[in-house]
């Protein structure tokens, strides 16, 4: 077991049942619940380039730009990575990614599907369980019972409680998080590092509404030419160096 993972029962059984549910993501469909793949792409830099002239490509040589340029500031894009589909699902732009942003976007998720079972894998940041994120799967799935407070009593108590109560596999709505420093299992990654060199690596953009739309353009541009299921050949073996 490679050192960066902290705890190696975790990761065992949490790579386990991550990787079982990707193999699932059909039947699941068939069955009416989503399978979502989800995080934050922060920083991404609405970069100007203050030449615009390239050189364009040649015979053995790449096309070439100018790389001074002015920042106009960055924006967050949160993302629903939809395993089965292989596509984005109500995507959020915005400044930031407070806990607010993050339960904010998952509300307008589960919106396109009011009555439909969902799950969402995501990573152990801290407003992936926060309160206001537990409130909000109780609400949708009419569990009554009371939460607690924070940092006090019950399921609202503390992290553990509150991730605990998340990941209830009893619960029409349900969160499944990813060991620490293991990104590389969330497959919303993947579709990140698409975004990052058809789109960004070479782009330039004037101002952060640019950026928002060029951003959203190429989801739907994705969605409707670009759009399938990855293929994710790791069972959760354990990983060996």
């Amino acid at each position: 077991m490679h050192a960066q993972y902290e705890d190696e029962a975790e990761f065992v059984e949490q790579t386990k049942v991550i990787c079982g549910l990707y193999e699932q993501a059909q039947a699941l469909a068939e069955q009416g619940v989503h399978l979502l793949s989800v995080d934050e792409k922060t920083g991404i830099q609405a970069l100007e380039r203050l030449y615009g002239e390239r050189k364009p490509i040649q015979k053995g040589r790449v096309e070439k730009i100018e790389f001074d340029y002015k920042r106009p500031g960055t924006l967050c894009l949160l993302a629903n990575w939809q395993v089965a589909k292989g596509n984005i699902l109500a995507p959020t732009v915005s400044p930031t990614r407070t806990e607010a942003d993050y339960a904010a976007h998952i509300e307008n998720t589960l919106a396109t599907d009011a009555d439909a079972g969902w799950i969402f894998i995501h990573d152990q940041l801290n407003t992936h369980y926060s309160e206001t994120l537990v409130r909000l799967a109780a609400k949708h799935c009419q569990i009554e019972q009371d939460l607690g407070e924070k940092g006090k009593s019950s399921i609202l108590k503390d992290k553990h409680s509150r991730k605990q109560f998340l990941e209830d596999t009893s619960h029409r709505i349900r969160f499944v998080f990813t060991p620490k420093h293991c990104s590389w299992l969330n497959q919303i990654e993947r579709w990140f590092s698409i975004l990052q060199r058809k789109l960004l690596k070479r782009a330039s953009f004037s101002s952060l509404e640019q950026l928002q739309e060029k951003l959203l353009a190429f989801i739907d541009f994705f969605n409707e030419h670009l759009a399938k299921p990855f293929q994710w050949h790791y069972k959760g073996k354990v990983l060996k160096i």
